[in-house]
């Protein structure tokens, strides 16, 4: 049987989704309550980081860790692909030895050449076009604070950057409708645009997509590969910022999210991290849970 991958959101079905978060949020309370979980006692995960993490990195290994397994760091530094090993040939040798294999990189082409030529499972923890572990933590989130997040309205304020795509994906997912404010010039992708015209709704003012809105998420102005893009980003996003303003615009019930890391005072205001309807913490937390989930679904072939 091929190896299941997960490279974005669409690689599994709405039932699967369902069942993840809902699985990533019993393996949270589990895990508070104490209990000893060893479903991946002496299994191995690969982690192959050309992007630096701090959420991705602890969360994938202290999860594997907490479920009985052991993770590999494998930086540019330590390994043939810094020095020019073929994806394929890479993917073929690490995937002989490991369990499954999660990538953080720029070129989302490079996740999928590694998962053609991978004999396990191989997770997209992070590229230029997608972030879908990031959209399972907050899915499950929004549901451990507000219920289903079915029918709901959810605004993303900023770049349409990898994790407005995955918002994107997830709308359609998950049921939701998605308002996305972001200037000219920095639209999400227009044949993902295209696909998912139907759950996503482009505005050009903040107010207008945030207004009713049950949940608001934004990201930094300039991502990892984007620092010579600063200034400019910084003249072009200075209105994208989410702030009490914007948040009273919402419903009254709304929640507000982040990736993290932020960047007080740009896309957030000082006071977001703080402010009554942030979850951005428990968001965190979650990327923990969720892979959890993730990886016994992946590696075991079924969620217990």
């Amino acid at each position: 049987m091929a190896a299941r991958h997960f490279l974005t959101l669409n690689d599994m079905t709405v039932a699967e989704l369902d069942d993840l978060v809902n699985h990533a949020s019993k393996l949270r309370t589990e895990w508070r309550e104490g209990k000893v979980r060893e479903s991946l006692k002496n299994r191995v995960l690969a982690m192959i980081f050309e992007k630096s993490s701090t959420r991705t990195r602890v969360s994938f290994e202290a999860g594997m860790t907490q479920l009985g397994g052991s993770a590999l760091f494998l930086s540019p530094r330590d390994t043939q692909l810094g020095r020019g090993e073929p994806i394929e040939d890479s993917a073929i040798v690490i995937s002989s030895m490991v369990d499954a294999v999660m990538i953080r990189t720029f070129a989302h082409k490079t996740v999928e050449q590694f998962a053609a030529a991978s004999r396990v499972p191989v997770i997209n923890a992070l590229t230029d076009d997608f972030h879908p572990c990031q959209l399972l933590a907050d899915m499950q989130t929004f549901r451990e604070h507000r219920g289903s997040i079915k029918g709901a309205t959810v605004a993303w304020i900023g770049d349409g950057n990898n994790m407005c795509h995955s918002y994107m994906n997830a709308a359609a997912q998950f049921g939701f409708h998605l308002n996305v404010a972001c200037p000219e010039g920095y639209e999400p992708d227009s044949e993902l645009m295209a696909t998912q015209r139907s759950h996503v709704t482009l505005f050009r003012e903040p107010a207008d997509a945030a207004r009713n809105a049950n949940l608001l998420v934004t990201d930094v102005w300039a991502s990892m590969g984007q620092e010579e893009e600063q200034q400019a980003r910084e003249r072009a996003f200075k209105r994208y910022q989410i702030n009490r303003e914007l948040m009273k615009l919402a419903d009254k019930d709304a929640l507000f999210m982040h990736c993290l890391p932020a960047h007080r005072g740009e896309e957030i205001s000082h006071d977001m991290l703080e402010h009554p309807s942030s979850v951005v913490w428990d968001e965190a937390e979650n990327r923990l849970h969720a892979q959890k989930a993730l990886l016994e679904f992946l590696i075991l072939g079924k969620l217990d």
